[in-house]
């Protein structure tokens, strides 16, 4: 994903040179801090908030990679985690299992299934909405949560009222990216749009069309965070964890669940977030 080499062969390379040569940090990476899920709680400055959506909570749970390498146990401890949080709504924010193609795990059908009904319990008074990611095929994952009673956004848009107010939910496909493509799932929209796109690069065209909310994963923060580095797999991105912001539009950016490519995470532990949207002056 960097301009010179792949986030994979970035994150392959500096798994080889933990192991050689940071062998204690590269086994409490695999050992420990990738299962080591924490919640974050974060405020949300969205402009031209309605009173009536100030204080919205919002549980967003994303990047769970069930697979050989990530493990039931991780994905049922991220839904805990969720649940205890009593959230409003809950977005889910693709990437459930891990696919081949030129990855390095071939992935196994069997996984879809298990991986939906691993998110099953999950619910909230405002309903699960859900979105695909890069390594969600466009057949049997969205057909597998939709099973388990989830709303699956593919460049559609929804409408929910909140304490009298409106809140349009407007999902993104991977490859949707062009302003004039997500101009067309927005149209008609009224009131607070929040846009559920699993990549953060999306937050230019959102910021184009004055979307006020932008949720994401995809980054995992990075995984393999560096001191005096930082996330290198990641720089690509506007954001790579957390808060971000570009002219009207504010965006959370989650670490994800689980792993790709090395099931190693270092100075990046998973996370649940919980984001409370706040009223913030255009």
């Amino acid at each position: 994903m960097a301009a010179r080499f792949s986030r994979r062969e970035w994150l392959k390379g500096v798994a080889g040179a933990s192991v050689g040569a940071l062998a204690g940090g590269a086994s409490y990476g695999y050992l420990y801090e990738r299962h080591r899920i924490e919640v974050t709680r974060t405020a949300l400055p969205v402009s031209g908030l309605p009173d009536a959506l100030h204080g919205l909570r919002i549980g967003l749970v994303t990047d769970t990679h069930f697979s050989r390498t990530v493990r039931a146990d991780d994905i049922t401890t991220a839904v805990r985690l969720t649940l205890d949080e009593r959230p409003d709504l809950i977005v889910l924010g693709g990437d459930y299992v891990t696919w081949g193609g030129d990855h390095i795990s071939r992935g196994d059908r069997g996984y879809v299934s298990g991986a939906a009904e691993l998110l099953a319990p999950l619910n909230a008074p405002h309903g699960v909405f859900a979105v695909l990611g890069n390594h969600d095929d466009d057949r049997a994952m969205p057909a597998a949560l939709a099973a388990r009673g989830f709303i699956v956004l593919r460049d559609s848009r929804t409408r929910v009222t909140i304490r009298g107010e409106t809140l349009e939910i407007a999902g993104i496909r991977y490859w949707t990216r062009r302003v004039e493509q997500i101009a067309r799932v927005l149209r008609g929209a009224a009131g607070t749009t929040m846009l559920l796109a699993h990549d953060p690069s999306r937050l230019k065209e959102a910021a184009e069309l004055d979307v006020g909310i932008v949720l994401s994963g995809h980054t995992h923060g990075g995984q393999i965070v560096l001191p005096g580095l930082g996330a290198i797999a990641a720089r690509s991105f506007p954001v790579v964890a957390g808060l971000g912001r570009r002219e009207n539009t504010s965006i959370y950016v989650s670490r994800g669940i689980g792993t790709v490519y090395v099931p190693v995470r270092v100075n990046c532990p998973p996370e649940v977030a919980v984001i409370t949207l706040e009223s913030q002056g255009v």
